[in-house]
């Protein structure tokens, strides 16, 4: 189908109905959870997260009077606790700076978007992906967020190639994306991130794939497979 992220929302809320990302109990655990999730799975983050709840370390200002030594344990189970650890504290110290320690979802209040996402960009660990996580879901801006599952699909329905850079992409889907619709741009990220571990993973599920029709990848998967059979029926071998 051609380039449309309005209707590729539309098909996936047709096969995986509403996902109400992002899965937290406030502004300020979304955005710890978008640190801790790099390179780790959810699970692994929901693990570190219930055991700073049972510490009484979901405030940043709790995180800041702690000591590294003392957090690093808790996100041992992220894996490269310690990088996370450092971040973490970076992102604490940055709301302290902005004023918003207690109330992060204060954070940016007079910024417009593009001043605020370069503020966030600036913490140290924060990259584009981060940032524009904590944007949309801990402090609702309009933004799209551009990961690993969001290039693959691309790839895979004909949209870009390999080459394809997370701001030229993120741009092609603002231009489509109703301008102030976060809630679309909320449950268009968490319904990529759906589809792509369900079917379009590394090795792709194409047969029960709801975009098969239109995606050119998995024509060429579930034709080839065809063909094999085929040849294997026909085989006096088998």
């Amino acid at each position: 189908m051609p380039e449309d992220w309005r209707e590729l929302l539309a098909r996936l809320q047709q096969a995986f109905g509403p996902q109400h990302w992002w899965p937290a109990d406030s502004p300020f655990e979304v955005m710890m959870g978008a640190i801790l999730t790099q390179n780790t799975s959810w699970t692994q983050v929901e693990k570190a997260i219930a055991g700073l709840r049972k510490a009484q370390l979901l405030d940043g200002k709790a995180l800041l009077h702690t000591p590294p030594e003392a957090l690093e344990p808790l996100l041992r189970c992220t894996g490269y606790y310690r990088l996370k650890t450092r971040r973490l504290l970076a992102l604490c110290a940055f709301l302290q700076r902005e004023g918003c320690l207690r109330r992060p979802e204060h954070l940016g209040a007079r910024d417009d978007l593009t001043n605020l996402r370069r503020k966030l960009l600036g913490v140290h660990g924060v990259g584009e992906e981060t940032a524009d996580s904590i944007l949309l879901y801990a402090l609702q801006r309009p933004i799209s967020v551009v990961d690993a599952y969001t290039k693959r699909l691309a790839q895979r329905l004909g949209w870009a190639d390999a080459r394809v850079s997370y701001a030229a992409l993120q741009s092609r889907m603002e231009a489509q994306l109703r301008r102030n619709d976060v809630r679309g741009r909320q449950e268009l990220h968490a319904l990529i991130v759906v589809h792509g571990k369900t079917y379009c993973r590394s090795r792709p599920v194409c047969a029960e794939c709801p975009l098969l029709r239109d995606c050119r990848h998995g024509s060429v998967v579930t034709s080839g497979a065809h063909h094999r059979a085929g040849d294997r029926e026909g085989s006096p071998e088998h």
